[in-house]
């Protein structure tokens, strides 16, 4: 659908709840949390263009723009016949998730971004193995020639607690080339450089989650609190969690997406 691949889990009768990956990552990452989400809502993974099992579309493409990866994924709720779905979004998957609402409102009936950078200037200095394999001049010649080892120590440095990736994840990280992953980081930047997450949502006023690990390496746990300017935004600090939630603490992460899309809907 759309040209991307989609994962379908759960009663096709019961709520939808889209889940959105971030950067180069794929619907796999949220793995550890389906079963739990499943056995009450109807679960959507999809793997964003240049990302898993979709298409790689040139690193020059615009297809990468969040506004555009936005648009693409609206195309793909439309061709399943869905609309006020809850969207769960991961990192800069949070990005496409808001792009979403603001785009077509009609679609999105909730949002809940998990680790979530609000603003540049919350993002912090990167674990080393990240900026080596992420900037030059060292990055392009380490992301040709990573192995799998090396994409589980990139992986599990942004988080705290252990995380195990299985094998086809893994080769789904294998799958967007350097130049792209650079394109998506840089539209990433762009998107929240123009306008705050937390200035874009106060706008929405659609019902908001907010979770984030209280270690996250990668962006500042505080920065959290960016997004009290959001009326009646809920925000959750998980303790002892870094940037991956829904892999650390899958069972406590997936819970509190329940309960609040649960109350999102009785409030609609």
């Amino acid at each position: 659908m759309r040209g991307m691949h989609v994962v379908r889990d759960g009663p096709r009768q019961a709520p939808p709840v889209l889940l959105v990956h971030g950067s180069g990552a794929s619907g796999g990452f949220w793995s550890p949390m389906v079963p739990l989400l499943a056995g009450q809502r109807q679960v959507i993974r999809v793997d964003l263009p240049g990302c898993g099992k979709s298409p790689h579309p040139p690193p020059s493409s615009p297809s990468y723009d969040v506004a555009a990866q936005a648009g693409q994924v609206a195309g793909l709720l439309d061709d399943l016949g869905l609309s006020h779905v809850a969207v769960a979004g991961h990192s800069s998957g949070g990005y496409i998730a808001t792009a979403l609402a603001e785009q077509r409102p009609d679609l999105v009936g909730s949002l809940a971004l998990i680790s979530a950078g609000p603003r540049p200037d919350a993002l912090l200095r990167q674990p080393l193995i990240l900026r080596a394999l992420l900037a030059p001049p060292l990055g392009p010649i380490l992301w040709a020639r990573r192995s799998d080892a090396m994409i589980r120590k990139g992986i599990g440095a942004t988080a705290v607690r252990p995380i195990s990736l299985p094998d086809d994840v893994v080769a789904d990280l294998r799958g967007i080339t350097y130049p792209a992953m650079r394109t998506v980081l840089r539209a990433n930047t762009a998107y929240i450089a123009e306008r705050s997450l937390p200035a874009r949502l106060a706008a929405l006023r659609l019902p908001l989650l907010v979770i984030f690990g209280a270690a996250d390496p990668r962006w500042d746990p505080s920065s959290a609190h960016l997004y009290d300017a959001v009326p009646d935004a809920r925000i959750e600090l998980l303790p002892g969690v870094g940037h991956l939630p829904m892999m650390e603490a899958p069972e406590t992460t997936g819970e509190l997406l329940l309960s609040f899309t649960a109350t999102s809907r009785r409030r609609a």
